[in-house]
C-alpha cells in the first residue's frame, strides 16, 4: 500500500463520515435558526423552547435517516474489507 491508497482511503472515510451525519447536523441547524428567529420576534426567551423541539427533530432525523447512514457506512466498510483481503492493506 502506497500514499495514494492511504489517502484514498482517508478521503473516503472523511466523507463518508460528513456525509452520514449532514442530515441530523442539518436539520439541527435549520430548527434552531427557525427557533431562534422565533424567540427574537416575540421575545420569549424560555431555554425548553430550544431544546425541546431541537431534540425531537433530531431523533425523527434519526429515525428516517438510519438507512442512508447504514448504506454511506456499508459501502465504506465494504470498500476497506476488500481492500483487506485483496492484500491492498
Amino acid at each position: 500500500m502506497n500514499e495514494a491508497q492511504a489517502y484514498d482511503i482517508i478521503s473516503d472515510t472523511v466523507l463518508a463520515v460528513l456525509l452520514a451525519s449532514a442530515p441530523v447536523l442539518g436539520v439541527a441547524l435549520v430548527i434552531g435558526l427557525v427557533i431562534a428567529f422565533f424567540q427574537a420576534l416575540t421575545q420569549i426567551q424560555e431555554m425548553t423552547l430550544t431544546f425541546v423541539p431541537k431534540i425531537v427533530m433530531i431523533f425523527v432525523t434519526l429515525l428516517v435517516a438510519t438507512p442512508f447512514m447504514y448504506g454511506t457506512l456499508k459501502s465504506l466498510s465494504d470498500t476497506v474489507f476488500d481492500l483487506v483481503e485483496n492484500g491492498g492493506l
